[in-house]
């Protein structure tokens, strides 16, 4: 299972990530810290203004938002916006998927129940929400249920994890303010839109991805798992995802034939560059305003995580194919992308 796991965007969309000339780093971290905190209240008052809205993608926008902030007013807080977002007229998966966060991890009850249960009669076609099911199975070591998950997932048709939907509900309300001058830096106010977009959008729930190449992994020998998994293997590669793509190669090299192996290693290599220079595409868009644009733009046109990756490198030029002697970072460098967090 090593390596696809870690195919994720790192810290380099964190609000509070910025590098320092070592002769000046005391005064440039008190900087970043006074543009951090400028940040976070220019993200509050976005909340307020959103929080008037009746529909649900400025609704889901504003959740997404309110999600990372403390204190937030009760009115105003990540509960009461997505809420309100999955009970609009308006709402659809998009919105019950980022309704799977608003859980109590000390109850043991997340994902929310009653979002998973609504994704399950409202998608039931995706096998991402069949995933986020058999993560919960395996947690609480119910074998044969997983593996009735898993056999869910594989006769889906599409595997989404809305991100994609995130991203353009938060590319449609950005603009709902001017950006302050303390939170911006060389590429303006379209800089820090960009910043608070991309940053913001991958703050929600994935399924446990791990636990499907466990399976896929354990139950190599029994012909109808292997079935299963090659089948699902092949609907991820397809996914919404980096991370989803990623784990479709992977269980293609594990259990498909030899030209098989060869094909999703190089597959997998090419998403690791298309990955990496996301990743620089987007530290970049905060000092580079016909980045910050560019990336704006294309999430607003909606479409998958995956889709819109794909677009942002071939408007900016950049080859979707690895250059032959291109080798992906060392797990654990400075350039690696780490594990992602453990879903809500």
């Amino acid at each position: 299972m090593r390596g696809w796991h870690c195919l994720v965007f790192a810290g380099a969309l964190s609000l509070f990530a910025a590098p320092a000339a070592a002769t000046d780093q005391a005064a440039a971290a008190s900087g970043e810290a006074a543009r951090a905190q400028a940040l976070q209240s220019f993200q509050r008052d976005l909340v307020s203004v959103l929080a008037l809205r009746a529909t649900a993608q400025p609704l889901l926008g504003a959740a997404l938002l309110a999600r990372p902030l403390p204190q937030q007013p009760k009115a105003s807080g990540f509960h009461a916006l997505i809420t309100r977002a999955a009970a609009a007229g308006d709402a659809g998966p998009a919105e019950q998927w980022l309704r799977l966060a608003d859980c109590d991890e000390k109850a043991d009850a997340c994902p929310n129940p009653a979002a998973l249960r609504k994704l399950q009669a409202q998608a039931p076609d995706n096998a991402a929400v069949w995933l986020l099911q058999l993560g919960l199975d395996t947690r609480d070591m119910k074998s044969a249920a997983a593996r009735a998950d898993l056999a869910k997932a594989a006769a889906a048709k599409s595997y989404d994890d809305y991100t994609g939907s995130s991203l353009a509900a938060l590319a449609d309300v950005v603009d709902a303010l001017p950006p302050p001058p303390a939170t911006q830096r060389a590429a303006g106010p379209v800089g820090v839109q960009a910043l608070v977009v991309l940053g913001n959008a991958r703050l929600q729930p994935r399924p446990a991805l791990p636990a499907v190449a466990k399976l896929c992994a354990d139950g190599g020998d029994d012909a109808a798992t292997r079935a299963d998994c090659i089948k699902l293997g092949k609907l991820l590669e397809w996914g919404s995802s980096p991370l989803a793509r990623s784990l479709g190669l992977h269980l293609r090299e594990t259990l498909g034939d030899a030209d098989a192996q060869a094909d999703a290693r190089r597959e997998r290599r090419d998403l690791a560059w298309q990955v990496q220079n996301y990743s620089q595409l987007a530290l970049r868009a905060q000092d580079d305003a016909a980045v910050a644009a560019r990336l704006l733009a294309i999430a607003k046109q909606g479409g998958t995580e995956m889709s819109q990756i794909t677009a942002a490198l071939r408007a900016s030029g950049v080859s979707l194919t690895a250059p032959g002697s291109w080798q992906p970072p060392a797990s654990g460098s400075a350039d690696a992308a780490p594990a992602p967090a453990p879903s809500p």
